[in-house]
Parts: C-alpha cells; structure tokens; sequence
C-alpha cells in the first residue's frame, strides 16, 4: 500500500470531534434530535409501519414549515412589501417540493402491506391534522364543521380558530393588488373571509390586466408563483388520492369518512382558481 492510499485510509484525527460533550450535543440541544428520534412508536409487527410513521412525522413538519412562510408572506402582503412577501412564498415553494417527495416511502404499498398495521391507528386519519388545516384554512379553503372538530384540544382549537378568522394568504394578495392601482372588487376586498374563497369575475379581470401587460413586470411573477404552489399543492392533494386507492381502493376511511370519494372531491377543489381560469384568456 503506498503512502497517499495510507493517508486515505487514515485520515488525520480532529480533536474537537472526538472531546466528549457536557451532557447532550450542542447539535441534539438545538435539533432535539432524540426527542424526533423517539417519536416513532409502532404499534404492530408490521414492516411498513414504520415507514408510514415516519412519513406523516415528516410531512407534518413541512406543514409548520409551510404555514410559517405563508404567515410571513400575509403580513408582508398586509405591508405593501413585496420582496418579503416573494421570498417566503420561494421558500415554501421549495417546501411544498420537499413535502410532495415524502409521499415515496409508502406511494406503493399493497392492500396487504397497509392492512397490516392499519388497524392499529383506529380513527386516526389524515385529515384531522391542525397543521394541515391551518394550511388549508391559509388557501382560503375554510371550514366551520372541520374547525369544528378539533373542540376537544382547547389550544388546538383556538390556534386553529385565528387561522380561521383571519384573511387567508389569498385575500392579502387581493388586497394588495387593489392598493397598487388594480381594481380588486369591494364584493370580493370586504367579504366574509370566515367562508370558502370562490372564484370572481372581477378578480379575474385583474389577473387578465397583469397577465396581459409587460411579461417581466412583478405582478406577473408573483401570479406564476402564486400558480407554482397551487400546481404544487394541487399535485400533493393527488398523489395521496393515488397512494390510498394504491393501498386500500374505495374502502371507508380510517375516521368514517368515505375515503377515497371524500380525497377525490377535496383533490379536485382550485387553488387560487382565477389564476387558472386567466390563462385561457392571454
């Protein structure tokens, strides 16, 4: 063996890697890796319990990712700032990327693979993460019966019920577009921000003008950035559609819901729908 193939071999000890730690790792102590690390408690003897636990772990956590930067782009928005606003919204966009990929652990379980441990979650569904819908009620997709729902964890529901209350990230949109000179409807500026967004005329009618004038000017970008993470989000709401007809076909769900039929009808709802509805008019 020569020397440059020794020294390879061996590479030269650093001290500071190797002094022991004074109680936990700096590294554990901000990360609190071991407090994640001991989160996975599997239920079954299931090989792919695991798994599932570990993606929807995972998945909450870019939900509080995501739902933190679309907080940061609302207030941002509230404030005419729009750099700020942009750059969170680039921020989650990467997010929603990540979180889309997490779907792979367990996108191709078989009906025995999910049989396997399903009984040990009982009612516990996806659906009844507050994480996620916060992130739902931020699209502008409120629900009075599915904040409901959550009555039972006081803080849980409180939290959930600000989000609720507030405008959601779309609505800061609007409002902000209005106050550079573009002519967001009263109907649409003061409406009851408690109920489902639904596509208007008159906001379509914006987008039209923006979409329609210079092609590098910022409003244009913030619409295609806007639609990057409606596509984003919509793509997320799809591919759990296919990992459960992949898994379990048209069973009922976990929580009685219809399952499938009830993912189907939420995949297909538009996120931020008049930038979709514009874009057959340029």
């Amino acid at each position: 063996m020569n020397d440059r193939s020794t020294a390879l071999a061996d590479p030269i000890a650093d001290d500071a890697l190797t002094r022991p730690f004074t109680g936990a790792s700096p590294y554990d102590s901000y990360v609190h890796a071991s407090v994640l690390n001991s989160m996975q408690q599997p239920l079954t003897d299931a090989p792919d319990e695991m798994g599932f636990l570990v993606t929807t772990q995972v998945m909450e956590l870019w939900f509080t990712l995501i739902v933190h930067e679309w907080r940061t782009a609302r207030v941002a928005f509230a404030k005419d700032d729009l750099p700020v606003a942009m750059d969170a919204l680039t921020r989650s966009r990467r997010a929603l990327t990540a979180l889309n990929g997490s779907w792979a652990p367990i996108a191709a379980l078989t009906p025995a693979q999910f049989n396997g441990f399903r009984a040990a979650f009982g009612k516990a569904s996806g659906f009844q993460s507050a994480m996620y819908r916060h992130l739902e009620f931020l699209l502008g997709d409120k629900s009075a019966g599915l904040l409901r729902s959550h009555r039972g964890d006081p803080a849980v529901h409180e939290a959930l019920s600000e989000t609720y209350r507030e405008p959601s990230l779309y609505d800061e949109v609007l409002g902000f577009l209005h106050r550079q000179g573009l002519h967001v409807p009263m109907r649409v500026r003061e409406r009851d921000v408690t109920q489902p967004y639904a596509s208007d005329p008159g906001v379509v009618d914006v987008w039209r003008e923006i979409y329609a004038g210079p092609q590098h000017h910022p409003h244009l970008a913030l619409g295609e950035l806007l639609t990057d993470i409606a596509e984003l989000v919509t793509r997320w709401r799809f591919e759990h559609v296919l990992v459960v007809r992949r898994a379990m076909g048209s069973k009922p769900g976990s929580a009685g819901s219809s399952g499938l039929a009830w993912l189907e009808q939420r995949a297909a709802r538009p996120v931020f729908p008049e930038l979709w509805e514009v874009r057959g008019d340029v």
